[in-house]
């Protein structure tokens, strides 16, 4: 198989990687999840992962917190995750870093854009926890920010449904998929794909998004490969 694209972000999200519990990590979907990365990567493809830490907590449970507060507790949640990542890629051989957006230099390195591209070159894939380190910014915001800060081709967003409909597919049996849609119409009809704000700065940057469904068998590979799958999102 041939790579369409030469360097991508991977959005997971935190719920993804609960797998059917709805909380915590599964393991089998961790192992999944890895052996197509590391598919991927012997491509020769650049890899940057952006994780959400829904699978352990959302700022909104915090009904009774500051906003910041709670949305603070969701980047760390990332961390887990990215830590969880990061050791299961690196058991199979392949060298991970894990910057993050709050400074805990500890477990991880700080992000840095010149440091995440330098470490592009040699070979290693970078997980950038944290969101953008700010609240009322969501992990969808951080991939559609990291993705335009490190130049990738294309923002891959990994989900629980097998691409964007005109609602809800759980609630609504009828519901419309889209195979193609411009940034302009994911706002202008209010889809919850993305948010507003990752989807307007992938428009203004011509990064293109394609949203397809984790749980499909080598959907990142295939994703990478420019097989037809889930819904692309584009400038026009």
């Amino acid at each position: 198989m041939t790579p369409k694209y030469k360097r991508i972000l991977l959005k997971l999200s935190g719920e993804a990687l609960a797998g059917a519990e709805r909380f915590g990590l599964n393991e089998d979907v961790i192992a999944s999840v890895v052996d197509q990365l590391v598919k991927v990567h012997e491509m020769g493809v650049e890899i940057a992962l952006v994780i959400g830490g829904g699978n352990f907590w959302r700022g909104r449970q915090g009904l009774n917190m500051e906003r910041a507060t709670a949305d603070q507790m969701g980047m760390l949640a990332t961390v887990i995750n990215s830590l969880a990542m990061m050791d299961a890629i690196e058991k199979k051989g392949i060298p991970v870093r894990v910057q993050t957006a709050l400074i805990m230099t500890s477990v991880a390195e700080p992000y840095i854009l010149r440091k995440a591209l330098s470490h592009f070159e040699k070979g290693r894939i970078v997980i950038m926890a944290c969101g953008t380190g700010n609240p009322y910014c969501s992990t969808d915001t951080a991939a559609a920010q990291r993705a335009c800060e490190i130049g990738a081709d294309v923002l891959l967003m990994a989900k629980n449904v097998d691409g964007i409909y005109d609602s809800d597919p759980h609630l609504n049996p009828n519901a419309k998929k889209y195979d193609k849609l411009t940034f302009s119409e994911v706002i202008s009809k209010g889809l919850k794909a993305m948010d507003a704000t990752a989807a307007t700065m992938c428009m203004e940057n011509d990064v293109p998004v394609l949203a397809f469904a984790l749980e499909e068998k080598d959907s990142i590979v295939r994703a990478v490969c420019g097989e037809h799958l889930g819904t692309m999102i584009s400038k026009e």
